[in-house]
């Protein structure tokens, strides 16, 4: 999957979302993992993302626990046209200390998910 043009900007919205948390929460010396609100969502492609995520959550859990890990990549797959929009639509980084807040939780859930799967910070590209 990872080999195809799908999987490749998959790839690189995970590490984009990981990289972005990584530095925010280096410079703020704070962990961004919890309160992703949907409610701060401003646009509709960060209300998509909340949407394809509280799909795919609980599709690759069940997948991993299953042990089918063809079903698990399949279903981050699907978070690869909702990451792509939200870092097309949506700035992170905002002076508005609440949506920034929110927005880096919601990076924290795009590499949860990948993490839950491997380690795609590892994988070159």
């Amino acid at each position: 999957m990872l080999q195809t043009p799908d999987g490749e900007n998959l790839l690189q919205g995970l590490k984009r979302a990981a990289n972005i948390l990584e530095q925010a929460e280096s410079a703020d010396g704070v962990e961004y993992s919890f309160g992703a609100d949907p409610k701060f969502a401003e646009t509709g492609e960060e209300r998509a993302l909340f949407a394809a995520l509280d799909t795919a959550e609980p599709a690759i859990r069940a997948a991993i626990a299953g042990e089918d890990y063809p079903a698990a990549m399949s279903a981050i797959a699907a978070l690869r046209a909702p990451i792509d929009a939200f870092f097309t639509a949506v700035q992170v980084n905002t002076d508005n200390s609440v949506l920034r807040r929110n927005r880096l939780n919601l990076l924290h859930r795009i590499r949860a998910a990948g993490a839950s799967i491997a380690d795609f910070t590892r994988i070159e590209g």
